[in-house]
């Protein structure tokens, strides 16, 4: 091997390990600040519990009570002049009671995008002034593309367990922590 081959060699291998670092660090998540997640954490849930937009039956007549839990995990959170846009994977499951029994009657899954504005006067010190989601099919893909890039983008396929929504409708209705839960 020539000295002008190996050169050649270790130019390539050198651009490769640039151009590799460079694409993991485009692909790595924004850095999450927590302490304002954990400021607008819960008021974002609260606004998706309010209106989940996941849909789903509640359940048959002999359901009482159903009503939304839902959980929010940052993918991006960033604030600019007052407002926060928090990029979230929401899982949302809608609880009710049969016999008095928990049973679960539908849930869903999707990314979205939350806009809050801090406001003093609103529950939490912030209030919602918009929320995006997905479009169904095969725009929605592109939709999460456009907000979330390529890596976060694959970050709702990472599994979120409905296991502290239970507890949370466990509590709400007033049953034991070991109640199990049904189908609708």
């Amino acid at each position: 091997m020539s000295v002008l081959s190996f050169r050649r060699g270790a130019v390539g291998v050198g651009a490769a390990a640039v151009l590799a670092a460079t694409g993991t660090w485009v692909m790595w998540p924004a850095h999450v600040d927590e302490a304002l997640w954990a400021e607008v954490r819960p008021v974002i849930e609260a606004r998706l519990a309010a209106e989940p937009g996941s849909g789903g039956p509640a359940g048959g007549a002999s359901v009482r009570d159903a009503r939304w839990f839902c959980r929010a995990r940052a993918l991006a959170l960033e604030e600019h002049g007052g407002e926060i846009r928090a990029g979230v994977d929401a899982l949302c499951v809608r609880y009710g009671l049969r016999d008095d029994a928990l049973v679960e009657c539908s849930a869903g899954r999707r990314p979205q995008v939350v806009r809050l504005r801090r406001d003093d006067s609103a529950d939490g010190g912030f209030r919602v002034v918009g929320r995006e989601e997905p479009p169904q099919g095969a725009d929605g893909g592109r939709w999460s593309a456009s907000r979330f890039g390529l890596f976060t983008r694959s970050a709702p396929r990472d599994p979120m367990s409905p296991a502290e929504l239970e507890t949370e409708a466990r509590t709400h209705f007033g049953l034991p922590a070991d109640a199990s839960v049904g189908e609708c």
